[in-house]
């Protein structure tokens, strides 16, 4: 990070200083195209990072119906849901904080579930014709191609005169295993293409003159970036802060003068947003179904110090059973940088070390590399006891909300940075720069990319695993549910949608555009409200979704007497069932047995399903 201002000689250089050499037959081939090397240069790279991010979901392409991420299904099935929702709130006109889609009768708090409203709702028409599923994998496919694409952009623009080191910053940021790692479901994590326009943005706010314009724009990119993801953007503020004072302890004359426009378009850019997330914000800590704290302890998920030098499961020279001892989830793989990147960033240390910018931002990729690891250091799956500096601040509120190993995304992009920056360095060198006697730019510049793409190779990224699934049964994707579900009732799936377990209750709603209204499901909410509001994977378990769910797990069912079967006929009025539908999966023929000695009668078979009629049971008055 050279500079926080755009590049003028590099833009010169773009836009005239080639003047002095002899077009070449490309040259006239490309003028007469009326397209500048340069553009070509970025439609080369928007392509390849589009290429890419093709080639990792690829296999999830070919069926995105009838397929799953096999690193974490649960979120796969959650965030259809999340995207089938801003369908509801775009042709539906629904409340975009709110849904009563799932989890009858409370219904879900969408703003404290990561709702990804700023993705969901320019891709709905794409939800509304072909459905969510096809939405899920084009935004995991351009979000991986449109981060790269971002900080590519920027870099190139505004902190690198080389388009082949803005290159190498953007491939690493967009598809460093942290990325590919989460592309396994979290589309909110690997939708990272406005952070590099928010930090851009956040450093121009030092210019003088321009507080009001710098402010407003920063605050457009906070807005939008609320509606991703707002864990993404407390990374983004505290590595600024972080930046901004190891900057400032190097330069405190230059930080004192721009110390003033700062803060002032930082308080433009506050009371903006604040207009604009008051009444969300609101909802989402306050609104009905709000919550407080996680079902987990964020400490318990920390980066292992074994992981950086490590290589990622799927990495081109991942092992999975290191990664195994070292990862927490397919999905948080959140360092893995290979010991090969490690050396190179090494090496990019001297490069750069007279640059103060630099020096601050290599400060800050070492800080939340550093906090990644935990309040106490695990080395191999081992816990040392050794305390870390994340221990000072483990308890502070939001960071204490913060998954630990994620502070690492900001260590790999920070990382994507460096490289840019020593690539950039390398390729600057004159031809005539000589050390000892002898001439190095050109010999210094090979290696460099020699390295580079040994580098690389190891980390390169493999498509995402995926598995088959039973298709969405024709009772739901034909609409023969709809005579059974009056208005205000529910469709019970059996067994019911929960974390790890019914998963395909789950898929039935967001494949249907969430069409039926359907109890429990996987979601953030309170455990059991009104009088126990912590944070919980959906809603308190009732008998009969317990009973349901372990027959599903184990596939014995047990016995069942006359309590079971009115604790099942009171557990349908409270969700507001219309009809219990069972299709073909795993364990049906167990689910079936359980299901029909609760009921106390046989089911019907209606196309595909096994239902059981239940609208006669009376529904209870609303709150």
């Amino acid at each position: 990070m050279t500079s926080a201002e755009p590049n003028v000689d590099a833009a010169a250089g773009r836009n005239g200083g080639t003047a002095s050499h002899s077009p070449d037959h490309s040259r006239r081939f490309l003028q007469l195209l009326r397209i500048s090397r340069e553009r070509l240069v970025d439609l080369v790279a928007y392509g390849t990072y589009l290429a890419l991010g093709v080639l990792v979901m690829g296999r999830l392409w070919l069926d995105p119906y009838n397929r799953v991420l096999t690193g974490n299904e649960d979120d796969h099935g959650l965030h259809m849901f999340l995207i089938a929702h801003s369908e509801r709130v775009v042709f539906h006109f629904e409340n975009p904080l709110w849904s009563e889609r799932l989890g009858v009768p409370d219904g879900v708090n969408m703003m404290s579930n990561t709702s990804m409203m700023a993705l969901g709702i320019p891709v709905s028409p794409i939800t509304h014709f072909f459905g969510a599923a096809v939405s899920v994998v084009l935004l995991l496919t351009l979000s991986l191609a449109g981060t790269a694409a971002a900080w590519y952009w920027v870099l190139s623009r505004h902190f690198v005169r080389s388009r082949a080191a803005a290159y190498i910053g953007g491939l690493w940021c967009g598809f460093a295993p942290t990325m590919i790692s989460h592309a396994n479901g979290h589309i909110n994590f690997v939708a990272h293409f406005l952070i590099p326009f928010i930090v851009w943005r956040a450093l121009k706010l030092r210019e003088p003159g321009r507080t009001v314009r710098n402010g407003a724009i920063l605050a457009v990119f906070i807005v939008l970036q609320i509606f991703i993801n707002e864990e993404a953007l407390l990374f983004a503020a505290m590595a600024l802060g972080v930046f901004v004072v190891a900057y400032a302890a190097m330069r405190p004359a230059e930080a004192k003068a721009a110390l003033r426009p700062m803060l002032s378009g930082l308080g433009v850019a506050a009371a903006l947003s604040f207009v604009v997330l008051a009444y969300p914000l609101w909802w989402q800590f306050f609104g009905p179904g709000h919550y407080r704290g996680l079902p987990y302890d964020p400490d318990a998920f920390v980066t292992d110090l074994a992981a950086y030098p490590a290589f990622a499961r799927q990495s081109l020279a991942g092992d999975p059973a290191t990664v195994e001892v070292l990862s927490n989830s397919p999905t948080e793989d959140n360092s893995f940088f290979g010991w090969p990147v490690l050396i190179l960033l090494a090496v990019a240390v001297p490069l750069l070390w007279r640059s103060v910018a630099a020096r601050a931002l290599l400060i800050t990729g070492l800080f939340f590399a550093v906090i990644s690891l935990g309040p106490t250091l695990v080395y191999k799956g081992e816990d040392t006891g050794i305390k870390l500096p994340f221990w000072l601040i483990s308890n502070v509120p939001v960071i204490d909300l913060v998954s630990v190993t994620r502070f690492a995304i900001v260590a790999t992009f920070a990382a994507g940075v460096v490289l840019a920056l020593a690539a950039d360095r390398i390729m600057s060198l004159a031809p005539d720069t000589t050390v000892a006697g002898h001439r190095v730019a050109r010999p210094a510049r090979i290696a460099w990319w020699v390295a580079l793409v040994a580098a690389f190779v190891p980390v390169a990224p493999l498509p995402a695993p995926v598995r088959g699934v039973e298709p969405l049964p024709d009772f739901i994707a034909s609409g023969q549910w709809r005579p059974y579900v009056p208005e205000g009732r529910t469709l019970v799936p059996v067994p019911l949608a929960d974390v790890t377990r019914g998963r395909l209750g789950m898929r039935w709603s967001a494949l249907s555009d969430l069409e039926f209204q359907a109890p429990r499901g996987y979601f953030m909410g309170p455990a059991d409200p009104p009088g126990n509001i912590d944070g919980s994977w959906g809603q308190a378990q009732r008998p009969t979704s317990a009973l349901l769910q372990d027959v599903y797990r184990n596939g014995v069912v047990p016995p069942i007497g006359e309590a079971e079967r009115q604790a099942a006929r009171e557990d349908l009025i409270y969700w507001r069932a219309a009809v219990v539908v069972l299709g073909e999966q795993r364990r049906v023929d167990a689910l079936r047995t359980a299901m029909t000695e609760l009921m106390g009668e046989p089911p019907q078979r209606v196309d595909d399903v096994w239902l059981w009629d239940v609208r006669d049971l009376p529904v209870p008055p609303r709150d």
